[in-house]
């Protein structure tokens, strides 16, 4: 692609930030002082967001300053370039501030951001604070986000919030302004906290989808070179076995969300120990058929095990997503969210 066809494909917000990137933090810092608190998020969501741009474009974008850019060469925005170049222009906070916000959820706004999280994590956080605050945010989203919002906070609360909205008039700017930063300060800035993945878990989540034999192909291979990653990654991984962890109401609920045929089938790989669990939490008649099912199956596969093994571990996520059962990790300390 040509200089002047790849400068015509970038807009404003672009162009602006890749300005700020060739020109750095020696001329750039003025510049930066000079914007206000959104014109610096917009700008680093685009520098964020640039990635790579030849020399060729930057001098055809700079011509004016052909005498300063000729040296820099190829740009290369990302997360990284663009919180080193604010940390040696901006105070250290809000820098962070500028960088989480960037992390979390898309959107120019607020507003726009909320609008990106899911209903039930949004649903989470609102159900803890006041109805009338609940009601100036869902009246500030849009409608069919406020609807899945609304639809999954408890009965009593929700219809409070309803009632609220309904009670509402023009809701004054301090009043929108002070939610929209309580907003950003305790929710928004910890979403994005927690959001940020460590590779480990990243690779751990993968290694849960592998068959037996390629999971522990690979992990043998990673122990040869880094045993320390190796053994995190194992400890981070969720596998059926860890489904021993489950209380008898989570299952109860499984089981009642399983096929039968799949459930045979993964128990004739499990440990006695994970038999017995499930075998304890049915109805007698229940457990003495299965039983006789997974009898009558003779011999099977190590592949059809896993995969049934599989559809279980990945229902038990889904249950838990959806509130309905909680999973540990392979540790047993920490409640693992999906």
């Amino acid at each position: 692609m040509s200089d002047d066809k790849e400068l015509s494909k970038m807009s404003g917000p672009e162009k602006a930030a890749a300005f700020m990137l060739a020109i750095g933090d020696d001329y750039g810092k003025p510049i930066w002082e000079m914007l206000s608190e959104e014109e610096v998020r917009e700008l680093s969501v685009a520098m964020s967001n640039l990635g790579q741009v030849s020399a060729q474009t930057v001098e055809t974008l700079f011509s004016g300053f052909s005498g300063e850019v000729t040296g820099v060469g190829s740009l290369n925005g990302s997360f990284d370039t663009t919180e080193r170049l604010l940390a040696k222009i901006l105070p250290g906070d809000r820098v962070s501030t500028i960088m989480e916000e960037i992390r979390g959820p898309a959107g120019r706004t607020m507003w726009d951001k909320l609008g990106n999280v899911n209903e039930m994590v949004l649903a989470s956080y609102l159900k803890n604070e006041y109805p009338q605050t609940v009601a100036v945010v869902l009246n500030k989203i849009k409608p069919e986000h406020a609807a899945r919002v609304l639809s999954v906070l408890p009965e009593d609360f929700s219809m409070e919030v309803v009632m609220r909205m309904l009670r509402m008039e023009a809701v004054q700017k301090d009043i929108i302004d002070k939610v929209e930063q309580t907003l950003r300060i305790e929710f928004m800035n910890n979403l994005a906290r927690t959001s940020r993945r460590d590779s480990h878990e990243t690779i751990a989540e993968i290694f849960n989808f592998l068959d037996r034999n390629s999971e522990t192909r690979f992990l043998t291979a990673l122990e040869d070179r880094n045993r320390e990653s190796a053994e995190r990654i194992r400890a981070l991984m969720f596998t059926f076995e860890d489904l021993a962890k489950l209380d008898p109401g989570g299952v109860q609920t499984l089981l009642r969300n399983v096929d039968k045929g799949k459930l045979a089938l993964a128990l004739k790989g499990a440990s006695d120990t994970l038999r017995d669990l499930f075998f304890s939490n049915m109805s007698e008649r229940a457990a003495k058929i299965l039983r006789e099912d997974m009898e009558a199956m003779g011999p099977v596969r190590l592949r059809d095990v896993d995969e049934a093994q599989m559809t279980m571990v990945n229902k038990a996520k889904d249950l838990a997503e959806e509130g309905e059962i909680m999973l540990t990790d392979s540790k047993g300390e920490d409640e693992l969210i999906y």
